[in-house]
């Protein structure tokens, strides 16, 4: 007996399963191209090339296979491997080779290596390089931002930058578990956080003892970034106090450090950046600084990250408006496109504004990176020009990496809500931008530690309050809401001392002051005066989708839509 089946029908033929209503994928377009306010912002602040390797990286990251490559790499997060086959500790951890892919476009392109090896506007073309990448795949931003932000530091011990820097610097990538001498190029990380003290790290136990001409380490370590890094920076107590130490995977000597690693962190997101516990057992270490000048010496390096995790922010809330403004685009509901509809409009409007206004700000504290160098060749501005620049620099980047940071969260939230329940679901990118969204906020300190940070910067350096006024009051008269939103600021800033319990307003009112200033000056008016209406003039709710009447809401969605 022989049994019939009906004939085979591709499941696109059912009534049941045919697809529509739903909107493309957002691949195979150039990041950079596809973003008016990346463009200006890198065209305004950096020099006539950084435009150019910003449009090259755009348009590799914008790849299909590379936005999936992205996705791999999260997917299948790195594995620890303490042992080899015949019980030989080696202290490995073994990634998906997506996340090697990422890794060595990100090297290619420079992204690590150029804001010290441009002859103008290396921290921009750094931070436009950081912007692009962190959309596709942040957990390879952190080597990355390491490795970039060590050099400052690095060159307080000029043997060591002169061995290390050139492998720091090199655009090739290696990742290899090897000695450095035989490896062409190498990768930093940063090893600060104890379980004791978190950002207290004076509260440090690990302890440095000397040897000949070196020292050796003992103590644990709560957080290691990128622990498969070829060297790390690290803080622990010589006998002259709290010191900054260069801890290499393999000694001088060819042989692998008594650095072990306990595990790796199961984090929220960053999924594939393997954050690990470490321990020294006599670890071999040599002194970058002084004894006792350890904090003094690696804040170069936090300095230099804390510019990342502002870039980061920014660069995430414009991946998922660029996601957003796609879906409505594509998106019927009630017979009307999502974009088309009021309600819509006013959240992806607000949105829009919002990643502009980030954008904005985290591009001209790049090019205060540049402006206070004087160490990049044409970039170095002289004397009391490059001071101001940098009073400027280090008060500003605290309030963009608190104020940004606060802000991205919530609007991934929204960005999500605005696909609906396919927003919630893996195969889209947004629960990944979603579980990215609190790291910035944390790492190189949390809200609280960066609004100390802002009141010690206003009692301690007065040029600082003297430089961020300055760059505020360039915008004076030419808004009504920001002109009284800088005096009721620089009343508050008359008064001296500030309660502590108070820093977090005074900080995001310094940044959304800041922000005002340089959108008046650098976006169009549409989206400028839809800032002041609602961030400054008090007019907005308490959720995006709540500006006031009379904007421009067709111009702003239409300036932040991605082009495909």
């Amino acid at each position: 007996m022989s049994l019939s089946h009906p004939p085979y029908r591709p499941m696109a033929d059912l009534p049941t399963h045919a697809v529509t209503n739903q909107p493309p994928p957002l691949v195979d377009y150039n990041l950079y191209a596809a973003d008016a306010a990346l463009i200006e912002a890198v065209g305004r602040e950096g020099d006539a090339d950084a435009p150019k390797a910003a449009d090259a990286y755009g348009a590799a990251l914008g790849d299909a296979a590379i936005l999936q490559a992205g996705d791999d790499a999260n997917r299948h997060p790195p594995d620890f491997h303490p042992f080899d086959r015949y019980g030989q500790r080696i202290d490995e951890v073994r990634f998906h080779p997506a996340y090697h892919q990422m890794m060595a476009l990100g090297m290619a392109h420079g992204q690590h290596s150029v804001a010290w090896t441009a002859k103008k506007a290396g921290h921009v073309r750094h931070a436009s390089l950081e912007y692009l990448m962190h959309q596709v795949e942040a957990g390879v931003c952190c080597p990355l931002s390491m490795t970039y932000a060590v050099i400052p530091a690095l060159r307080h011990h000029s043997d060591l930058a002169a061995l290390w820097e050139p492998k720091l610097l090199s655009r090739h990538y290696d990742g290899t578990a090897r000695p450095v001498a035989d490896k062409a190029s190498a990768t930093m990380g940063m090893a600060m956080t104890e379980k004791q003290g978190g950002s207290d790290v004076r509260a440090n136990s690990t302890k440095a003892v000397a040897t000949s001409g070196a020292y050796e380490l003992t103590g644990h370590k709560w957080f290691c970034s990128a622990p498969m890094s070829d060297a790390f920076l690290t803080l622990a107590y010589a006998p002259g106090g709290l010191s900054c130490f260069f801890v290499p995977r393999w000694t001088p000597d060819g042989q692998r450090n008594r650095l072990f690693i306990q595990r790796l962190k199961d984090k929220l997101g960053n999924k594939a950046n393997a954050s690990s516990e470490i321990e020294y057992h006599g670890a071999y270490a040599e002194i970058i600084g002084d004894e006792g000048a350890g904090v003094r010496t690696i804040i170069d390096m936090v300095h230099h990250t804390r510019l990342d995790t502002t870039i980061g922010a920014a660069s995430l809330m414009r991946r998922a408006v660029a996601e957003s403004i796609h879906h409505a685009r594509h998106r019927t509901a009630f017979q009307k496109r999502l974009v088309d509809q009021p309600l819509m409009q006013m959240v992806l409007a607000d949105m829009a504004i919002e990643q502009e206004a980030a954008t904005t700000l985290a591009f001209r504290i790049a090019r205060s990176y540049d402006d206070s160098s004087g160490e990049s060749g044409e970039d170095a501005a002289a004397g009391g020009d490059r001071d101001e620049a940098r009073a400027f620099s280090r008060l500003a980047v605290a309030l963009a990496k608190y104020w940004l940071n606060k802000r991205v969260a919530p609007l991934i939230a929204e960005a999500l809500e605005v696909h609906g329940g396919v927003g919630y679901v893996e195969e889209t990118v947004m629960p990944r931008l979603y579980r990215e969204a609190p790291l910035n906020g944390i790492w190189e300190g949390s809200g609280n530690v960066i609004a100390l940070d802002v009141l010690r910067s206003l009692h301690k350096s007065p040029q600082s309050v003297e430089a961020l006024m300055a760059e505020i009051h360039a915008a004076k008269g030419t808004d009504r809401f920001l002109d009284r939103a800088m005096d009721q600021l620089g009343t508050k800033l008359a008064k001296g001392s500030v309660d502590e319990r108070h820093a977090r307003r005074l900080v995001e009112d310094m940044a959304l002051v800041l922000q005002g200033s340089l959108l008046v000056r650098y976006a169009p008016p549409a989206v400028a005066d839809a800032f002041c209406a609602s961030r400054l003039g008090g007019d907005w709710g308490r959720a995006f989708g709540t500006l006031p009447d009379g904007l421009d809401l067709d111009a702003i969605i239409e300036r932040a839509a991605p082009l495909a």
